[in-house]
């Protein structure tokens, strides 16, 4: 199989109102889609993203308001990149401690610039200064000054015991490519050109393991082009030995899903339909969309969501 990058992160959030605030208030970008958890209809599922959600900008939330706070370790997705245009960190740094948010950490890695903080269910999110941000066209209609604006994903960091099983299946059946390490850090690439995914496995082999909960990544979606692509690598998956589920339909894309074996879920996503599939592409997050099969619990759902503002 040959993925293209991220498709989209999934993470859990306890306050629907804060997140949708933070994301799009403080981060500038769009929300894209307001559903609902198709496993779990009592909760919100909410996507982020550019102005039409492009897979490789798309980050979605679950929030459960009474769930416990999750512990970030092992086996888990411990933090997300976005890109951020060449110089726009300083613009970044006052921007984000003008909200009240401290930075939790900055440096340089693998020669790139990066500030980090954490968001309100401390999950970390990282800025990274990238040449190639600028071949991404910036979201529009937000708080954020176009040159400045985030462009998609830059990468992930998985916490592992060890990185070479991973890594093996990266390699030889996602289509990944080792491209270099730092230390403990050993960063893979996936896909080509700047909506490339930077996937950094970081080798914690005396690490706890992390417990699920919020400020807790759920999954990590990586990007194929269509539904026979992704038939065609299920297939490779199950040959493999790896235990795939069948194909669900998340009305948005088409998801298959497997654990890798560091113990962090990946789902493989279409590109299409697209997130225009039920609504306009100007109107896109402005109302609660249901599939059809909860559109006769319109009114109860409705009732029972907290309002997001």
């Amino acid at each position: 199989m040959k993925l293209a990058g991220i498709h989209h992160v999934t993470a859990i959030a306890s306050d629907p109102a804060a997140n949708a605030a933070f994301y799009t208030e403080v981060l500038g970008l769009r929300l894209v889609k307001k559903t609902v958890n198709f496993d779990d209809p009592s909760t919100y599922h909410l996507y982020y993203g550019d102005d039409i959600g492009t897979p490789g900008t798309i980050l979605t939330f679950f929030p459960w308001p009474n769930a416990r706070q999750g512990t970030p370790g092992v086996g888990q997705v411990t933090g997300f990149a976005f890109q951020a245009p060449l110089g726009s960190l300083s613009f970044w740094r006052k921007h984000l401690e003008s909200a009240g948010l401290a930075i939790a950490d900055e440096g340089r890695r693998f020669g790139e610039e990066f500030i980090a903080i954490q968001d309100p269910d401390e999950f970390v999110v990282e800025f990274i200064e990238t040449a190639e941000a600028a071949s991404t066209p910036p979201a529009r209609g937000t708080t954020i000054p176009p040159e400045y604006a985030l462009r998609g994903f830059h990468g992930s960091t998985l916490s592992l015991e060890a990185q070479e099983k991973t890594g093996a299946i990266l390699t030889q059946l996602m289509g990944a490519v080792l491209e270099t390490s730092e230390g403990n850090r050993f960063r893979y690439t996936l896909g080509e050109g700047p909506a490339r995914a930077r996937v950094d496995l970081l080798c914690l082999p005396a690490g706890r393991w992390g417990t699920g909960g919020t400020g807790i990544v759920h999954h990590i979606a990586w990007r194929t082009p269509d539904d026979a692509s992704q038939l065609t690598a299920r297939n490779e998956l199950v040959s493999a030995g790896l235990n795939v589920s069948p194909v669900i339909d998340r009305n948005y894309f088409h998801s298959i899903y497997y654990r890798e074996p560091g113990g962090v879920l990946f789902e493989i996503a279409t590109d299409p339909p697209g997130f225009a599939v039920d609504e306009p592409l100007d109107a896109l997050g402005s109302k609660l969309m249901l599939p059809e099969w909860l559109e006769t619990h319109r009114a109860v759902l409705e009732a029972t969501l907290p309002p997001l503002k």
